[in-house]
């Protein structure tokens, strides 16, 4: 486990503390104070390509938690929060991603036992494992019932490869994990990037999916039934948001990059109908690839979207 750095934000300066870089506050996860009154949010990366190799991905998604981190800096700081505490960095140990994914699963149960609301920086979407299982095992513990929802061209149902857990079996280790208690939901799926067998498993889990061609900023009324229908019975929602199922034109600096995903204006408006809900309690954002960034559009992207969902709290 690394402290965060210092050197991972910078921005203007101002007299009252306007920008996201001056609200920062650098703290040891080691060292939890248990807030009371309400959820406040908490930053923590994960540096890992491991899982991405295994998928056979462009690698290089080890240095997007501080890319996020770079971006959001600069942005100017509208949440009610007079600080936001950056808990720094989770590592797969030199290719051990198992051994980093029982780390990241402590931090985020710990977290979550505080009160505090993990937002996990990616690195891949392997992560979604032990965050997911974090949150369900602190839910199911208090009798919640939770709604898992993706943000994804792809469906992350893939079985294990040669045994090992990867960047596209996150979502598949939870099912065969929890059973009648996992509840998925899959917003943007492009069929071209799912073959049938993953769409046959999917609906053997009974999960929720909604399509590329209907996840589109004109069928919002249909969008929004199909979350209100998946909501309805939920206590909790943790949402994780792959980049790789945004068009390429916003997000290029990606795992696995799409000419044909979804906008960043509708995926803030299901932030901002989660958001009303009352109901989420954590949230990641993976596959951001700096390698193969341009002008740094994707980071940013993400950073707006965590920047969004936080000011939303």
């Amino acid at each position: 486990m690394l402290h965060p750095s210092e050197n991972s934000y910078h921005g203007r300066t101002s007299i009252n503390r306007e920008y996201w870089h001056e609200r920062i506050r650098l703290s040891n996860i080691n060292a939890l104070d248990k807030i009371e009154a309400g959820k406040k949010p908490a930053l923590l990366g994960f540096c890992s390509d491991t899982g991405v190799q295994r998928n056979q991905g462009r690698i290089g998604a080890k240095n997007g938690p501080d890319a996020i981190r770079q971006a959001l800096g600069p942005l100017a700081y509208h949440a009610r929060f007079d600080y936001i505490q950056d808990f720094g960095n989770c590592w797969d140990y030199d290719g051990n991603l198992e051994e980093g994914h029982d780390e990241l699963y402590g931090h985020i149960h710990s977290l979550l036992a505080h009160n505090y609301f993990p937002v996990i920086f990616g690195g891949g979407h392997d992560l979604a494992y032990p965050h997911g299982k974090a949150v369900m095992d602190y839910c199911l513990a208090k009798n919640d019932k939770v709604g898992i929802i993706n943000l994804d061209a792809h469906l992350d149902l893939r079985d294990l490869a040669n045994g090992q857990r990867h960047s596209g079996s996150p979502f598949f280790q939870l099912a065969e994990a929890y059973g009648k208690d996992f509840h998925y939901c899959c917003l943007g799926m492009q069929p071209a990037s799912n073959p049938k067998s993953l769409l046959t498993y999917a609906e053997k889990i009974n999960a929720c999916i909604v399509d590329s061609s209907d996840f589109q900023q004109e069928n919002w009324q249909g969008i929004q039934d199909q979350l209100e229908h998946f909501c309805a019975d939920k206590n909790k929602l943790y949402l994780s948001i792959d980049l790789d199922g945004f068009s390429s034109a916003y997000a290029p600096g990606v795992s696995a990059p799409s000419p044909l995903g979804f906008s960043p204006i509708l995926a803030m408006k299901i932030i901002d109908w989660l958001m009303a809900s009352k109901k989420m309690s954590a949230m990641d954002i993976v596959e951001l690839n700096p390698l193969f960034d341009q002008d740094n559009c994707t980071a940013k992207l993400a950073a707006r979207l965590v920047e969004y969902t936080i000011r939303k709290m």
